[in-house]
């Protein structure tokens, strides 16, 4: 029986927002943003963390917080947007939660967050196209999650009730 159920995504395909409304609709449960997370341990935010130390040293801070809240019980854990591009990561998580794969068109992530300026990978040449390489290449990682939602013209609200479907199914 898994434990928990994580979501997975592109940012902005609104794993934070349908974390918060399913927490609503689950309210055993604790929800958990490992970017917050990491945030809150380090002192420092996502995009200065990247700047400073680089992805490889986030990547390991992201994995120590994965490991710290996946084996819980009764917790949404949304993950950061390339969370589960690690091997290691990605066989815990599937071990102990469900997994939801957020899956959000390229134009639509441009639309949500193209007005955000804290989205590391997206610093430099930020665009529908640079969107869809880094989904093309996380794909094949994402599609391994337990269930795909398609997020496009949906409220987190809908989501929310879509996971809480399958969860009944």
């Amino acid at each position: 029986m898994k434990n928990n159920i994580a979501l997975t995504g592109m940012m902005g395909c609104g794993k934070s927002s349908v974390s918060k409304e399913l927490g609503k609709l689950l309210p055993e449960y604790s929800i958990i943003d490992i970017d917050s997370e990491i945030e809150k341990t380090t002192n420092k935010k996502i995009s200065e963390i990247f700047l400073k130390f680089g992805e490889p040293h986030f990547r390991m801070l992201e994995t120590d917080k994965i490991q710290k809240f996946v084996y819980g019980k009764n917790q949404i854990i949304s993950l950061g947007g390339g969370a589960f591009e690690d091997e290691f990561n990605r066989k815990i998580i599937l071990e102990n939660c469900l997994v939801i794969y957020l899956r959000t068109t390229p134009e639509e992530i441009y639309k949500r967050i193209k007005n955000e300026t804290h989205r590391p990978l997206l610093a430099k040449k930020f665009s529908v196209e640079r969107i869809t390489d880094i989904i093309k290449k996380r794909s094949v990682n994402y599609e391994k999650a337990d269930v795909t939602i398609d997020t496009d013209g949906k409220t987190p609200y809908n989501i929310a009730n879509e996971i809480l479907g399958v969860m009944n199914g």
